[in-house]
């Protein structure tokens, strides 16, 4: 089994911290559909400003909120403003990269999505595992994109 990024938000900005919450960083659930992150699930959180690196869990925030608000202890990792890598993953064995494609979203200032990318591994000419990172948002309305179901 290898471990491998399922799901990531890159350059999110963290929008609040709450010291006496209970723990977790809350996310906008429109936006977690997007790219696959789930409801009390683990993540990886990377703050670029700072270099700090936190796990926690996932609660969803108000739909369409474009909140990442961190919660508990992760609140002293993080300054409003901070950008953040929030990455989700997932335990695989080799031969199923092919079939896994990971969302990664992108963001401007606001928090909106800018950008849906997608990873892709597959065999190539010269190697078994080769990648690739494909950008999927050309021709789709962003408004239609934040209602993507998330796979399984």
């Amino acid at each position: 089994m290898i471990t491998i990024v399922r799901a990531k938000f890159h350059g999110i900005r963290v929008t609040g911290a709450d010291l006496n919450y209970h723990g977790s960083i809350t996310l906008d659930p429109e936006q977690c559909a997007l790219a696959g992150i789930y409801p009390l699930e683990f993540v990886e959180i990377w703050n670029k400003n700072s270099g700090a690196r936190i796990s926690t869990y996932v609660i969803y925030g108000e739909p369409g909120s474009k909140a990442c608000v961190l919660n508990g202890a992760a609140a002293r990792t993080c300054q409003k403003g901070d950008e953040v890598i929030i990455a989700a993953s997932a335990s695989i064995t080799p031969d199923q990269l092919y079939a896994i494609k990971p969302k990664v979203l992108t963001f401007k200032p606001d928090n909106s999505v800018d950008r849906v990318l997608e990873y892709d591994v597959f065999k190539g000419p010269e190697r078994a595992f080769d990648f690739r990172t494909l950008d999927i948002t050309d021709g789709r309305d962003a408004a239609v994109a934040l209602q993507v179901p998330i796979r399984t």
